[in-house]
């Protein structure tokens, strides 16, 4: 395997005098799976949600709807499992479960914020591209301590609601920073949101997370670099 893709930093992360210079890079980031140690509310939240309807998650639920953004998940829900709710509704029950638990319980994944705070200090802008709602992100990002990192925050929602099987939020996080995509290195957890990113010309630095377990093989092959721990994240952005 490359060296890019067993985690660390490499010798040319650094300047000279030991000091990462990231001026005129940017570092977009996922939230849900990749600063945020968040999927398994998810699996939470469906496991509830379905249940209530007497329906057991399906094994390959998750997998399905990862790259949807919210409406097109409700929409999928309702067909698949002949529901008789609108799509406004499914979102507003999520919305509801999940906020609770985003602004209480979910926690950074291990060194994020660190290194967060070394990439602003370096000079690098840094952007959240992610499928969550702004009323999900806020408070998820206020009780993670990062709502004051970041110099722009957009979803998917911003995007024309595109998912990240397409590249509109990426590029339009690389716009609001005022940074050419092709000094724009993006952290993913999802294969689908990674191919995006590379298709509009940025690196892709795969964070692992259990929910893309079953992408794993696929996201190495694709990915500049893999991370397990933002300890071993990159210091200098290409």
């Amino acid at each position: 395997m490359d060296d890019a893709l067993t985690g660390g930093t490499r010798t040319d992360d650094m300047t000279a005098g030991g000091a990462a210079d990231n001026t005129g890079r940017a570092a977009i980031f996922d939230l849900d799976g990749t600063l945020l140690d968040s999927m398994g509310v998810w699996d939470r939240i469906d496991e509830e949600f379905l249940a209530k309807r007497g329906i057991t998650v399906p094994d390959d639920y998750m997998a399905k709807v990862s790259a949807m953004q919210f409406m097109e998940i409700a929409e999928y829900t309702i067909e698949r499992f002949g529901l008789h709710d609108t799509p406004e509704a499914l979102v507003a029950e999520w919305n509801d479960m999940a906020r609770r638990m985003y602004a209480q319980a979910v926690e950074p994944k291990p060194h994020a914020v660190d290194y967060l705070r070394a990439l602003k200090a370096s000079g690098a802008r840094l952007a959240v591209a992610t499928t969550m709602l702004p009323d999900l992100r806020t408070p998820a990002l206020e009780h993670a301590g990062m709502a004051d990192l970041f110099d722009a925050v957009v979803g998917v929602d911003d995007a024309g609601d595109r998912g990240k099987e397409h590249p509109d939020v990426y590029l339009l996080a690389a716009r609001q920073v005022g940074v050419d995509p092709a000094h724009c290195t993006v952290f993913e957890d999802l294969l689908a949101g990674m191919r995006s990113a590379k298709s509009a010309g940025m690196q892709v630095w795969a964070v692992h997370d259990d929910s893309s377990d079953h992408d794993w093989d696929r996201i190495c092959t694709l990915a500049d670099g893999v991370l397990f721990d933002f300890a071993d994240a990159p210091r200098r952005l290409q």
